[in-house]
Order: C-alpha cells, then sequence, then structure tokens
C-alpha cells in the first residue's frame, strides 16, 4: 500500500544578508502559517568581516544580528512550534548556539539547539592547498541539517552551508527523501535558491517595478518569501498575506538569474538542471515550480576563501575657481615628491572637475583631487599619509584647502577567490540537541560537471522597422558577483521578446554595450524555459580591475546600465510594450 504523501512544508525566510531588515523574523513568525524559518546571514563578503571579527576577538565570528532577533522574538518561536535554520554561526556556530542556550537559559526557554559545522577549513589551508587566507570554508550540504531536525532540533545553527541547503534539509526531514531522490531535491534546491535573497522575490530590486506598481502592489516595503515544498520537490513560491511586494513569474524569474553560471546548478547534494524549471502563476502571489530535474552532485565541493588585500587612505583637495586642473596638477607632483622616501604601494590621484568654476554658488565652482593610497602597512597610509596633505596647506595652489582632517588607516576591502576539494576530505558535523555528534557522509553516486549542448532557439522575429531605445523597455535583468566574476541574468516579458532576445543579444553585441567587458571571457547561457540568457563575464571583479576600484565592485548595478542601452528595437516589441 503506498504511503500518503506528507502534506507541503511551508518554509520562510526572514534574512538574505547580514544586515537585512531587523523585524522580518517577527514579520514572518505571525504574518501566516509556517513550519520553518529560515535566515540566510552569509554572503562572501560577511565572511572576511566575521574573520576580521575574529581577529579581533575569538569569541566573534558569528552574526549577532540573530542573537538579537532571537532575544525579541524565541518565545514566539516556541509558541507557535516554527522551527529556524539559520546560518548565522558563521565562522562560530559552536559560539552562538552557547550564546543561545545562554539567552534561553535568561528567558525562561527550553529550546533544542544543534549544530552544523565542518566547513572550516582553514587549519588545513596549507594541506589542501588553499594558501594562506583570511577564512577558508567548505559550502556543506542539506543533509547535516536534515539530521539535526530529524534529532527533533527546535533550532539548527549552521556555519557554511549552500544557501538553498537551508530550505532543502528542512524538506528532506519531512518528507523522508534520500540522496536517491534527486528530482525532488533539486526542486527543493531551486526552491531555496528562489527565497534565499529574501525580498529579491517578492518585487524588491526588480527591474519591472513600474509595471507591479500599477498593478497595485506595494513595492514600499516588501514582504519576504515563503515556499510551499511538495513530496515531490514541486514548490509554491508565495508570501504571507497582507504583506508588501508581489510574486509574479517576472519576481521569481529575476530571482532564479541571480548569481548563477550555467543551467547546470551544482550543489553538494544534486545538481539542479535550471533549463528544465517550469514557472506557472497560480494565483494572486502564487508562482508553481515544477518540472526540476536533478543530477547527481559533482565530487568536489566548492571552498569560498577571504583575504585582506591590505589597507587604504584617502586625501581630497579641494579645488576652487579658475586653473583647476593646473592647481591639481601642482598638488600631485607635490605629494608624489613628499611621499617618494616612503611610498606606498599604490598611489592613485583623480580629478574631478567643478560643474561650472563660474557658479554662483562655491560648492559648483569646486573641483575635487582624490588621492587614494594601498599598503600592506596601515602606517604608511594612515594619519602620516594624511599630514603629508596637510603640510602643504600654504604652500601650495590658491584656495588650498582639505575635505577632512588625516585620519586613521582603514582595511581596503577583502579578496573573494574559489577552490574546489573533493568532498571526502571534509567532515561534515552535526552536534544534536542531546550533545552527541555525528558525521554526515558525502553522497556515493556523483557526476563530474559538463558543459550542455546549446538548446534549440525558436526562429528570429521576421525583419521590419526598428526605432532606437533602451533595451530596458522589453528586457529586464540582474546582476551580482561570485567572488572575482560576475553574472548578468537577462530575460523577457513575452514569447517574442523572447525570440529576439536570444537571437540579438550576444556576446559581441554584450561587450559593444559595456566596453568594460570587451577583453574579458564571457560565456553566454540560453535558459528558454525561462525566456533567459545569462551571461557569466570572468575576471570584472578582480583586484585592481576599474570596477573593484569603483562604485560598484559586486555589480549589483551592471545588469541596470545594460538595460540603460540604447538599441534598434523592433517596432512591433515595443507596441507590444506600450498595450501591455
Amino acid at each position: 500500500m503506498t504511503a500518503t504523501p506528507a502534506p507541503p512544508l511551508r518554509v520562510g525566510n526572514a534574512s538574505g544578508f547580514y544586515g537585512d531588515r531587523f523585524s522580518a523574523v517577527r514579520d514572518m513568525l505571525t504574518g501566516g502559517p509556517l513550519d520553518v524559518l529560515t535566515g540566510d546571514y552569509l554572503a562572501e563578503l560577511t565572511m572576511a568581516i566575521l574573520g576580521r571579527d575574529q581577529l579581533a576577538d575569538p569569541g566573534r565570528g558569528y552574526a549577532r544580528t540573530f542573537l538579537s532577533q532571537m532575544r525579541a522574538c524565541l518565545s514566539l518561536v516556541m509558541e507557535r512550534r516554527i522551527r529556524v535554520v539559520a546560518n548565522a554561526g558563521g565562522l562560530n556556530p559552536r559560539g552562538l548556539a552557547d550564546r543561545l542556550t545562554e539567552l534561553a537559559d535568561q528567558l525562561g526557554l527550553e529550546p533544542r539547539i544543534a549544530v552544523v559545522t565542518g566547513d572550516d577549513l582553514l587549519h588545513r589551508a596549507e594541506e589542501l592547498g588553499l594558501g594562506s587566507p583570511l577564512t577558508a570554508n567548505a559550502y556543506l550540504g542539506a543533509f547535516g541539517i536534515a539530521a539535526c531536525l530529524d534529532a527533533g532540533a527546535d533550532i539548527v545553527v549552521t556555519g557554511r552551508v549552500t544557501d538553498a541547503s537551508l530550505a532543502v534539509g528542512p524538506a528532506i526531514a519531512h518528507h523522508g527523501w534520500t540522496r536517491d531522490d534527486l528530482d525532488a531535491l533539486a526542486g527543493a534546491t531551486v526552491a531555496g535558491h528562489v527565497i534565499e535573497c529574501g525580498a529579491q522575490a517578492t518585487g524588491g530590486n526588480y527591474a519591472f517595478a513600474a509595471d507591479l506598481r500599477r498593478d497595485g502592489h506595494d513595492l514600499d516595503r516588501p514582504g519576504f518569501p515563503l515556499a510551499e515544498i511538495h513530496a515531490d520537490g514541486s514548490a509554491v513560491i508565495t508570501k504571507h498575506p497582507d504583506s508588501g511586494g508581489a510574486v509574479t513569474t517576472g519576481t521569481v524569474t529575476a530571482q532564479l538569474v541571480y548569481e548563477i553560471a550555467g543551467p547546470r546548478y551544482a550543489g553538494p547534494d544534486v545538481t539542479a538542471r535550471l533549463d528544465t524549471v517550469r514557472l506557472d502563476q497560480e494565483g494572486p502571489d502564487r508562482v508553481r515550480i515544477s518540472g526540476v530535474r536533478g543530477e547527481a552532485p559533482p565530487p568536489d565541493l566548492k571552498v569560498g576563501l577571504t583575504g585582506l588585500t591590505g589597507f587604504r587612505g584617502e586625501v581630497e583637495f579641494l579645488v576652487t575657481g579658475l586653473d583647476a586642473e593646473d592647481k591639481a596638477a601642482l598638488a600631485e607632483r607635490q605629494m608624489r615628491t613628499a611621499l617618494a622616501f616612503r611610498r606606498p604601494g599604490d598611489l592613485r590621484f583623480e580629478f574631478t572637475p567643478a560643474r561650472d568654476p563660474h557658479a554662483a554658488d562655491q560648492e559648483a565652482a569646486t573641483a575635487r583631487l582624490r588621492v587614494v593610497a594601498r599598503d600592506h602597512d596601515p602606517a604608511t597610509v594612515g594619519r602620516s599619509f594624511g599630514a603629508t596633505a596637510v603640510e602643504l596647506a600654504l604652500a601650495s595652489y590658491a584656495g588650498f584647502h582639505l575635505s577632512a582632517p588625516p585620519r586613521e588607516a582603514r582595511p581596503d576591502g577583502v579578496a573573494i577567490t574559489h577552490a574546489l576539494v573533493p568532498a571526502t576530505e571534509v567532515e561534515h558535523t552535526v552536534i544534536l540537541p542531546d550533545g552527541a555528534t555525528a558525521v554526515i557522509p558525502p553522497p556515493k553516486a556523483t557526476r563530474d560537471l559538463a558543459a550542455l549542448p546549446e538548446p534549440p532557439f525558436p526562429d528570429p522575429p521576421p525583419t521590419g522597422p526598428a526605432t532606437p531605445a533602451p533595451l530596458g523597455l522589453v528586457l529586464g535583468a540582474r546582476s551580482g558577483d561570485k567572488g572575482a566574476d560576475a553574472n548578468l541574468g537577462v530575460w523577457a516579458r513575452t514569447d517574442a521578446g523572447w525570440r529576439w532576445l536570444v537571437h540579438t543579444l550576444t556576446v559581441d553585441l554584450l561587450r559593444r554595450l559595456l566596453p568594460e567587458t570587451a577583453d574579458l571571457r564571457i560565456t553566454r547561457h540560453p535558459l528558454p524555459n525561462l525566456r533567459a540568457v545569462n551571461f557569466w563575464i570572468e575576471g570584472l571583479l578582480a583586484p585592481g580591475t576599474a570596477r573593484r576600484e569603483g562604485l560598484d565592485p559586486q555589480a549589483k548595478g551592471l545588469g541596470e546600465w545594460l538595460r540603460a542601452q540604447r538599441v534598434p528595437l523592433p517596432e512591433p516589441l515595443l507596441e507590444e510594450v506600450a498595450r501591455s
């Protein structure tokens, strides 16, 4: 007799990064029915921040915000019997679990707390050929989380696991899946990927926000998403009633193409085939994900590596009125001469002209010379560097003044890279609520990743009249960072738009539209089922590049820059937009 499948598991998300909306935990706990609440706190950059925290205090290294959220909401968690799974443990999951236990004692509560660990490979970095990083953490899978929940945990604190594992683990425990249930694991992985970044699935950061507002959706405070995960791995993405935002095939597509590479989405438990995902608008704020196929995971685990790149100091000369370029050139020569005997490892000068040197207000008539110094020695680029500029105060250009006094050097960001290690080299460990430990064995069946052949494309649209217009009138985009590389996902909302997109937006055209990508390796991955293509741009965010040093070092605005570029758009597509 066939067993009756378990009902869908309602898994919500309350954090997409360390610093996300503090009240989201309470909002999700009280907003409607929920079985499990997850929180993703660990962006790649966050690992470096936590690593710096531990340098100052070895007892830190976890996301302290989560502890504050539990202080405010732990009684709700226990009262409503909602289980919590969060990667807020960061580099010190045991330490966070200890603090949670102390907090629960203070509140008179007795949650059963479990820990997933084993991801930290820093002590084995040399042995594994990982260099000398600040942090080194393998991306663990979901079966450790499932083991903790099977043992009765109310709260599971993890270190570095894949973001999707926060949702997949509870689904494994609830539905009783094994490692052989690859399609179900893949479906839950896709659902977990959609909800892992919080409000980005409910209209946050959405390219077609104006359309959602026109349809009556409030995007000022989008609600956080949840996934109803079924026994076969299919899922419905939705949100609590009366929360802001919207869940549409468009908002889900936007998140699906975020921070991915090709159609094979590899994880430690399964490789999800993104080219098999089917999205259907099931009803208002309800999008069904189905059809996802899974393959055995690769034999290696990804390891995230971070390292400090040194220290940085800045000085800004304010240059008012006439002959600003000559004045700035004098200040640059004087600084270079003064620093000749203790020159920073990297010294850059950037001149920004005044809006109008003859303007009626002085700010508009003031140019700026920004000097940025970098070095591995903080003393070289700290107050002594700023003092070098101050010493010119009575011996430089007319009207000399600075924007700020000398300051101490500050850490100059981080280098983020990745490596692969065999899964058999990583001891995925759980500490269960009763204190017992267990090791989660890696999957026995694995499959090397290989590129898929390009899928068949629809016939190209007929040629005809075209009008120069911004790409963003017909195409959405979302972009992001993965170490030194960037992804740029682009999608069309209609079949006609897809035909034009897949035949027109080639790698060559992308290079012309975004000149800073011209000399980089770019791979285009079509996803016809999503009417999307994803561009993987290697080295765009490498240390020392213009983008890494500029305003958008994580490529978050790259997609919107592309959408602003003007290209000849077929008039039928523009007419379609006008009618919508």
